[in-house]
């Protein structure tokens, strides 16, 4: 468990550096299809920027963009109780809760380190888990929250809208540039257009970048699926509760009102609806694989 929480602290710098790597490689196709240089330059520039602004940013951007509410015991004292305890049986800072209304059960996990984190439910999901369950899918959150996987998560996603912008704007660009012939600046060295090749080049790579973003965003998720899963049943010492929390999920599963590709990864269960592009790009491993894992180990936990 220890060697998995250090491996996700080093994993968040390699993962820091792959988006890098990406978003320069955006900003260079674009200076190769303007011939301009320092296009590239600004373009790096401005991402090692918003990537420090992401890391503490990040969070809250999820929390705003699934229209979550932060509670208390008051307002939601069966979710505020069952995460409390939960917290105290892991030796963990008490983390903000947050209840987002939406009938498709679900949960995440979101914030830069224990101390500056967050859980959230859906009205869904405590409508139909029963109290075993619900302190399953929590322990399984909080699981997230203790092995580091909620600072990868949410920077990987931040950079994963970051990437989808980027690649959006330049490619917007560059078709404008084409239909309106892109000369009117090559008489002082820049204005783009001067060659095709490098036009050619310049535009699949701007489409194969959030390509590229999501499998890494995909990568990034699914083991520690599972890792949350064996930390959840560890912490309540019955499995049980999370595996039949997961088959509910499986059966009475819908996609959220509100989809964001971007953040699919930070919930317990994917929000997105299928087909085969999901599938192939998916950031959450099968259902039953996870069921079937829990139960085969429950005499482990």
């Amino acid at each position: 468990m220890y060697s998995a929480i250090s491996r996700n602290k080093r994993n968040t710098v390699f993962i820091v550096l792959i988006f890098l790597v990406i978003v320069g490689a955006l900003g260079f196709a674009a200076s190769a299809i303007w011939n301009n240089a320092s296009i590239g330059f600004l373009v790096l520039g401005g991402a090692a920027v918003y990537a420090l602004v992401q890391y503490f940013a990040a969070s809250g951007q999820a929390l705003s963009m699934s229209n979550a509410q932060q509670v208390d015991g008051t307002t939601a004292p069966r979710l505020y109780r069952t995460v409390e305890n939960l917290s105290i049986t892991m030796g963990m800072p008490m983390p903000k809760v947050y209840v987002v209304v939406d009938p498709a059960p679900n949960a995440f996990a979101t914030g830069r380190d224990p101390e500056h984190a967050v859980v959230a439910a859906t009205t869904g999901l405590l409508e139909i888990m029963d109290d075993a369950e619900l302190q399953g899918v929590m322990a399984h959150e909080l699981g997230h929250v203790k092995n580091y996987d909620i600072r990868v998560s949410t920077m990987v996603f931040g950079l994963v809208v970051a990437v989808g912008f980027l690649a959006d704007v330049l490619l917007r660009m560059s078709f404008f540039s084409a239909l309106t012939g892109g000369n009117r600046n090559n008489s002082n060295g820049g204005g783009g257009g001067g060659n095709p090749v490098f036009l050619v080049l310049g535009l699949v790579a701007m489409l194969v970048a959030p390509l590229a973003a999501a499998a890494v965003q995909a990568a990034v998720s699914r083991q520690r699926e599972y890792l949350a899963d064996a930390t959840g049943a560890l912490t309540t010492r019955y499995p049980e509760g999370l595996a039949r929390a997961l088959e509910k999920l499986g059966s009475a599963g819908r996609p959220m009102r509100q989809q964001n590709t971007s953040m699919s990864h930070l919930w317990i269960s994917d929000p997105m609806k299928p087909g085969v592009m999901d599938r192939l790009f998916s950031t959450h491993p099968p259902l039953h694989d996870r069921v079937a894992r829990l139960r085969q180990n429950a005499g482990t936990f």
